[in-house]
């Protein structure tokens, strides 16, 4: 197992990266860890994390523009490999709109229809 550079000790993602709590993991390299949603909204519902701890999506693009797209990567990979070439990637950058976990995610979501606007 990779283990993570920055972890931070009370985030839900770290420990789920670090294996200390169970998640069903579909993908993993050796930046991201991709994982389904506890609470799908699609058939394809699958969290993509770094495997390093920063709060949001705009502090990981600003630390590590290399693994940012990693993780538009591992999305390519997830949903390819469950079958879907159509897919949405959603990030939630602070809490005014919706993100609840401060540790950067990317929505994999696939297989309904999708509206716009979003929310």
């Amino acid at each position: 197992m990779v283990v993570p550079v920055t972890a931070a000790p009370d985030c839900l993602f770290c420990k789920i990266v670090a294996g200390d709590i169970p998640a069903e993991v579909v993908h993993t390299t050796e930046s991201t860890v991709a994982f389904r949603d506890i609470n799908p909204q699609a058939p394809l519902h699958v969290l993509v994390v770094p495997r390093d701890h920063e709060p949001d999506a705009a502090a990981s693009a600003a630390a590590d523009a290399a693994m940012f797209a990693e993780i538009a990567t591992t999305a390519r990979a997830v949903a390819t490999g469950e079958g879907y070439d159509d897919y949405r990637l959603v990030f939630n950058t602070g809490a005014g709109v919706g993100q609840t976990v401060f540790h950067t995610h990317c929505h994999v979501l696939a297989g309904r229809a999708m509206t716009w606007p979003p929310g």
